[in-house]
């Protein structure tokens, strides 16, 4: 049986909710299961990021038309303390603000948790300023068909995305989740803007409010995510990079995160992880995927859930095994790519082209 044929086969049987055997060189293995049982969630990172401007309303809307469990914006604040919809709070690369003279004089340089910044910052704008631009895509490079809608997109409110699920409950019945990341809340903080309150507020008023709501929050940073836990029943996940650890130190280094030992501290004050996707499966030396790591079992042996990021179709974000051909904008086969993680346990993942996550979780 090749490689490809075992994951596909094993994906079968995860989402048959099985836990099934698969015969492999003579040997019997049982595939993992995900924490619950239920099939992996399909979480659309900043909307289907892959096909229209990452974190725009259209982003969103098409994911929720592909089929996505969850909508993933990620939070930053305006002078004013509203909360939008912005990949960083620099917007030098998603928005038009170069373009604008008005703003020229906006331009600065900033340390931000610990890492310098040149460019036009969301704290800076009011609410209002911020409505006068427009989004843009960031990854020209390899998404060049998304550049025919720079110009058409406000930035958007987490008030108007929660709007827009509002009214898609409204008209089809379904319900859509949410999965909010703050994005640097301590540097925020320390400017006198706080995303909790605003955030905790506008998530209840929409009905999305404690743990059997589709809601979860997510930071890089520990200490947000444990002053959090003490406001909220919201499941909280604590986001995992391959290097360096959370900015507010709260968590020394994301490598003694994933210990057995980080992974019950975090147990404490979170319901998940989401690990950089190498963390749950890595890759040899010419590229290709190799065997699980094990993250997966450990975690779900402390009680977390895994929801690892980020599954990209282009062949310049995938493994050597799973790329079509040499061109790195070309798509590649995603969908196999996903396969392996299913069969790894995964409880969810994050896409950025959430049509092609959710088919492949159906097959």
């Amino acid at each position: 049986m090749s490689l490809r044929t075992l994951f596909c086969s094993a994906l079968v049987l995860l989402l048959a909710g099985c836990g099934g055997q698969v015969q492999t060189g003579g040997e019997t293995e049982m595939q993992a299961t995900t924490l619950s049982g239920a099939p992996p969630i399909i979480i659309a990172h900043r909307g289907a990021s892959g096909e229209r401007p990452e974190h725009t309303l259209a982003a969103y809307a098409l994911a929720i038309e592909q089929g996505a469990d969850f909508i993933e914006p990620d939070l930053v604040m305006t002078s004013d303390g509203i909360l939008v919809a912005r990949h960083e709070n620099d917007i030098s690369e998603t928005t038009d603000v170069a373009d604008k003279p008005e703003f020229a004089a906006r331009k600065t340089i900033k340390m931000i948790d610990g890492e310098r910044h040149e460019g036009w910052f969301t704290e800076d704008f009011t609410l209002a300023e911020l409505k006068t631009l427009r989004a843009k895509e960031r990854l020209t490079e390899l998404r060049a068909a998304n550049a025919k809608y720079d110009g058409r997109y406000e930035i958007p409110t987490l008030a108007e995305i929660l709007q827009l699920l509002q009214r898609h409950q409204e008209t089809s019945g379904k319900r859509i989740g949410i999965y909010p990341e703050t994005k640097h809340p301590g540097y925020f903080k320390a400017l006198g803007l706080d995303h909790d309150e605003a955030l905790l507020r506008l998530l209840k008023q929409y009905g999305y409010a404690g743990k059997a709501d589709p809601v979860f929050i997510q930071s890089f940073e520990a200490g947000n995510l444990i002053a959090l836990n003490r406001k909220t029943d919201i499941r909280l996940v604590q986001l995992v990079a391959s290097e360096g650890g959370p900015s507010d130190g709260r968590g020394a280094t994301y490598a003694s995160m994933l210990t057995p030992e980080g992974l019950d501290k975090i147990a404490t004050y979170a319901d998940g992880i989401g690990p950089s996707k190498d963390l749950v499966i890595g890759r040899n030396a010419i590229g290709q995927l190799s065997a699980p790591t094990g993250l997966v079992a450990a975690a779900h042996k402390a009680g977390l859930v895994v929801h690892p990021w980020t599954f990209r179709r282009e062949n310049y974000f995938l493994p050597t095994d799973f790329k079509s051909g040499v061109d790195p904008r070309d798509p590649g086969d995603l969908a196999g790519e996903i396969a392996a993680y299913a069969a790894a346990g995964v409880d969810g993942l994050f896409s950025d082209n959430p049509g092609i996550a959710v088919a492949a979780r159906e097959r």
